[in-house]
């Protein structure tokens, strides 16, 4: 949305000027205090934002095309994190209404827009194409560069049978499905109707999150003996299965990163401990059989698997465990609860995210905080890490830094991780543009 930027020379002042022809969705222009008002809103709302505000003096629209972001101190992945980030830019009263909440009205300014009447949570969404947008005149690059439309309409379908999906697209009843099991690939391609191959060569770390604020896990010590309990291998083997799509074991920072490193993996369970060994780490910190709650989603395979594999180990070396089996909404809403355990909180539960967008560094993921903030735990080594990691320019010193962090992230231990794991997408034949990206990217892609 800029046609560029400027900074000062301290470092504390930001100008961003924004590029001609942008329009909303529902056809009024985009001014600057509308980007204002959106970033207020992210800064408030999103752990990438709260970096940005615990440093931010004032933002400001001079006029209707500049936006000027004022700082307290410099704050040199400013750019980093707004481009890695990508909040969502709206309307200025749309923004401001849903400071403190989400907001059901979906309008933005891109290459295809949001269709409410066709939406169905859960089941579908439909996006079409946006004929007042003008394109920046780059090749694309991920979310950069000039993003055109060739479709008209795009419609999302969650289809979790994995014998469903592969009939619709045999039929061509779909086009292109996002992930499916290596299972299935051999029979796509040589129907001669389907192409498929590993879009995202980062693919997704798996990760169990533990409550550091209520339960047993609320003990460190605990915490520790469930990150030797997990063997990383053997979740990937069977969750994944594929061998040519999982690595094992990866610490806190995903693998193909610079952050990426070995430190404080000594602490993980991979190779599989012996149980025993476990239940006496359980013993010493002090666990007497009090319940677990895991929140275990079920209606994606993956993460279904993942869920199973890591209860069964949990149970296995001593641990009582309510395995509480929910749907992807319902999860989402109770992961968020601060409520202890015998009121509808939680101590457990295992999912897996973007390994480039989430876990690349330590300023990206709230995970990787210390600040207390709901289920995480008070750990200043983490906050001062990430701290000297955002104010040091120097890549290698950052990567120093990356490996000390990890180290205290899993002496700190509120994260499991669980193994990295790409997977294959499929297109039909007469689908083209499709790119390698960490996510689906819709612009540039035709279908004849």
């Amino acid at each position: 949305m800029a046609e560029g930027h400027t900074v000062s020379p301290d470092g504390r002042l930001w100008t961003f000027r924004l590029r001609g022809g942008l329009t909303f969705h529902h056809g009024e222009p985009v001014l600057a205090r509308d980007i204002v008002a959106s970033l207020e809103r992210f800064m408030k709302r999103i752990s990438f934002g709260q970096t940005i505000l615990e440093r931010l003096d004032r933002m400001e629209a001079p006029d209707d095309k500049t936006v000027h972001i004022r700082l307290k101190k410099p704050l040199s992945v400013l750019l980093h994190i707004l481009a890695k980030a990508t909040p969502c830019m709206m309307p200025a009263d749309i923004a401001r209404a849903s400071m403190d909440k989400p907001t059901s009205v979906a309008i933005w300014s891109g290459p295809f827009r949001f269709v409410k009447q066709d939406y169905v949570a859960g089941g579908s969404a439909a996006y079409e194409k946006f004929d007042r947008y003008v394109p920046r005149n780059e090749v694309a690059s991920y979310g950069a560069g000039g993003h055109v439309a060739l479709l008209d309409r795009i419609e999302w379908h969650a289809i979790p049978d994995q014998s469903t999906l592969t009939s619709a697209l045999l039929a061509g009843e779909v086009d292109w499905a996002d992930s499916i099991v290596s299972e299935v690939v051999p029979a796509l391609v040589a129907s001669g109707r389907v192409k498929a191959d590993r879009l995202n060569s980062y693919g997704n770390l798996a990760y169990m999150h533990l409550n550091s604020a209520h339960g047993p896990t609320a003990v460190p010590a605990i915490r520790r003996a469930l990150l030797a309990a997990i063997d990383q291998e053997e979740v990937m083997k069977i969750a994944i299965g594929d061998r040519n799509l999982w690595n094992a074991p990866v610490g806190t920072f995903a693998l193909g990163t610079p952050c990426s490193s070995t430190a404080g993996m000594e602490s993980l369970g991979t190779p599989r401990r012996p149980a025993k060994d476990i239940k006496a780490m359980l013993a010493a910190a002090g666990y007497g059989g009090e319940p677990l709650v895991n929140l275990h989603v079920s209606d994606h395979p993956t993460y279904d698997a993942i869920s199973q594999v890591v209860v069964r180990r949990l149970r296995e070396v001593g641990l009582t465990v309510r395995d509480e089996i929910m749907d992807h909404n319902t999860f989402y809403k109770r992961r968020y609860s601060k409520e202890p355990l015998d009121k509808g909180g939680w101590s457990t539960w295992s999912t897996a995210t973007s390994a480039l967008l989430y876990f690349s560094d330590p300023v990206m993921s709230g995970l990787m905080r210390g600040n207390g903030s709901g289920s995480l735990p008070l750990n200043l080594m983490l906050e001062e890490s990430r701290t000297r990691w955002m104010e040091l320019a120097d890549e290698a010193g950052r990567n120093a830094i990356c490996r000390d962090h990890q180290a205290e992230m899993l002496r700190s231990m509120h994260i499991v991780p669980l193994g990295q794991y790409s997977y294959y997408g499929a297109w039909r034949n007469n689908v083209s543009g499709v790119k390698r990206s960490p996510l689906p990217l819709f612009w540039g892609i035709s279908k004849s």
